[in-house]
């Protein structure tokens, strides 16, 4: 499968780049990229919830009355869940959200929304930019050039660009990452996806391994 490169005016540069047909091109399996999208999310809670138990609370931890004979229920101290103010019953506490899938299953995850994304007709190659100084004009100006104005757009970078990044962070549809920082939640929560020129084999042999 081949793409053409694009420059920065939209205008194709005549030069073409080779899609690995076993990364760009397999059919896409909505599970697991369920489950990355699910371990993504699950990874940027913060579990810091937490109600104080029974224990937990000031109070006096006096027995309010005695336990049989008075015809109500057993009430314990004024801490009691039955109390307003009282503890909460199996209450949240602090916990890690995170969990671990296998490195074959997150590559399948990446290749999948990759050929989706193809499919669609929502993945561009565009030519590396070189920004001089950041420039959010500029920038813009080459997502209107891209036909790619008001989408929420992800552009992969084939190594860091300090100016590309600048230029690009008061934008608030557009993302801006390292080939290696994606993942399947940010490809699928974007409307069109960017791979710079120098991105593409860097990406092909991440997924490749």
């Amino acid at each position: 499968m081949e793409l053409a490169v694009l420059d920065k005016n939209g205008k194709e540069t005549g030069r073409k780049v080779t899609l690995d047909d076993t990364i760009f091109g397999v059919e896409p399996n909505e599970h697991v990229v369920y489950l990355e999208v699910k371990q993504y999310l699950a990874a940027q809670r913060q579990g810091t919830h937490k109600s104080k138990e029974r224990s937990e609370l000031s109070g006096s931890t006096r027995k309010l009355h005695r336990q049989k004979g008075t015809g109500g229920s057993r009430k314990g101290d004024i801490n009691s869940p039955l109390f307003r103010g009282g503890a909460r019953v199996f209450g949240p506490k602090p916990r890690n959200y995170r969990f671990k899938l296998n490195k074959a299953l997150k590559r399948l995850a990446k290749k999948s929304v990759l050929s989706q994304k193809i499919k669609e007709n929502n993945l561009k190659i565009v030519e590396d930019l070189k920004f001089e100084a950041p420039k959010t004009k500029d920038f813009i100006q080459v997502i209107q050039n891209l036909g790619l104005a008001n989408k929420k757009t992800l552009f992969v970078l084939g190594e860091a660009n300090k100016f590309v990044y600048l230029s690009s962070r008061n934008l608030q549809e557009t993302k801006v990452l390292k080939y290696s920082e994606i993942s399947s939640y940010d490809i699928l929560r974007a409307n069109e996806v960017v791979l710079f020129e120098g991105s593409v084999e860097k990406i092909q042999e991440n997924l490749r391994k």
